[in-house]
């Protein structure tokens, strides 16, 4: 049977194969379309429904590479651990998202992409992708090892969003679209000679993204990183503020965010969770707050579930948050000093809880931290 209604040998390499789900029976497509998507890419696991399972794959080779183009319905796909045990092939893939959206999760790390938007997929790793409408997607697969790059430097590439208008993105994105769209019209010995270059270049501009992610954090984090704290500051009160909404209103990545905060030695959600107890353990010594209830002032500062606050409270500061209302309140009012400044023990200023502008953020992603840990 021709490509387009039939999956070619496994381990057969075309130079142009063409599969389409047109012409395969209704009952048989999900198969089909799983197989087709091995066969491109790499062994997964696909969850579609029946009525809506349809797509296109243009796959060619270019050299030593693989390019191409494919376009469905709304699809999800995993690569499981088992899945990557068959197979002894180590492959990186590139995806440039056409049109529609999507999801990409690798090494607990979830983006979500836009049209015009590139991520790198390692295919040696388990991930999973959604796309929840019609998609197209132009792709080039290659080895790994033909980027030079150590494990590390892999893991930091992958799940990674690569916007159009970076550096990176605003060269790649056309790149990957012209190589993708005429690698199948190249005559063999070009085809060769245009997967070295295509090497080359991917090898210098994944060098330029890695250093820009590590390069001088430390001269970053002192001009960056005051002006996220203070963002996170106005935004205290929101309990939605997340590492994925700060990193974006600063236009880095959630991965630079985290490296950012390990300068001061805590990660993001500690931070938000440590100002906002503090807040809070400064709203419960106030006199004029002592009509309201610790769980009223738990929410005023984003803690949303009072059991958890008293729990983060305790381990903070060695007391419940009642125990901890109760002793200021018996403690004697300090005097005024000689300038009329009021001594204050906590050297964080107070903030005033402010509704927030941001983005809706998603309901299920959480703050990044420990395993297990929000600052909520």
């Amino acid at each position: 049977m021709s490509p387009d209604s039939s999956i070619p040998e496994a381990g057969r390499q075309l130079s142009d194969t063409l599969y389409t789900t047109d012409s395969v029976p209704a009952h048989q497509r999900q198969t089909y379309w799983r197989e087709a998507l091995s066969q491109t890419f790499a062994a997964v696991d696909i969850a579609v429904s029946d009525e809506v399972c349809s797509g296109t794959i243009r796959t060619s080779r270019l050299g030593h590479l693989q390019v191409a183009t494919v376009e469905g319905e709304p699809l999800r796909v995993r690569r499981t651990p088992p899945l990557i045990a068959r197979g002894e092939d180590e492959y990186l893939v590139v995806k440039l998202l056409v049109s529609g959206v999507a999801m990409v999760e690798q090494d607990a790390l979830e983006v979500h992409l836009q049209p015009g938007e590139i991520v790198f997929c390692d295919l040696t790793r388990p991930m999973r992708m959604e796309f929840p409408h019609p998609f197209q997607t132009k792709s080039l697969v290659l080895p790994r090892r033909l980027l030079d790059l150590g494990e590390p430097d892999l893991q930091r590439l992958a799940a990674t969003p690569i916007r159009p208008d970076t550096t990176l993105g605003s060269l790649l994105s056309p790149f990957l679209t012209r190589l993708v769209d005429t690698a199948a019209t190249y005559p063999s010995a070009i085809g060769e000679v245009l997967a070295c270059h295509t090497v080359d270049l991917l090898t210098v501009l994944v060098g330029e993204r890695l250093h820009e992610e590590v390069g001088d954090t430390s001269s970053a984090a002192r001009v960056l990183l005051p002006r996220i704290q203070v963002f996170i500051d106005r935004h205290l009160a929101d309990p939605d503020v997340t590492p994925e909404v700060i990193a974006r209103a600063h236009q880095i990545s959630v991965r630079y965010l985290h490296r950012l905060f390990e300068t001061e030695d805590v990660t993001v959600s500690r931070w938000i969770q440590r100002r906002r107890l503090q807040e809070c353990r400064r709203e419960l010594a106030r006199r004029e707050a002592a009509g309201r209830t610790i769980a009223a002032v738990a929410r005023q500062w984003g803690f949303t579930s009072a059991a958890h606050f008293s729990r983060v409270f305790r381990a903070a500061y060695g007391m419940s948050p009642a125990e901890w209302r109760d002793s200021t309140a018996r403690a004697p009012r300090t005097p005024p000093s000689p300038s009329g400044v009021s001594r204050v023990s906590d050297p964080v200023p107070a903030l005033r809880p402010r509704r927030s502008h941001l983005p809706p953020a998603r309901s299920d992603v959480h703050l990044a931290g420990d395993a297990g840990d929000t600052a909520a």
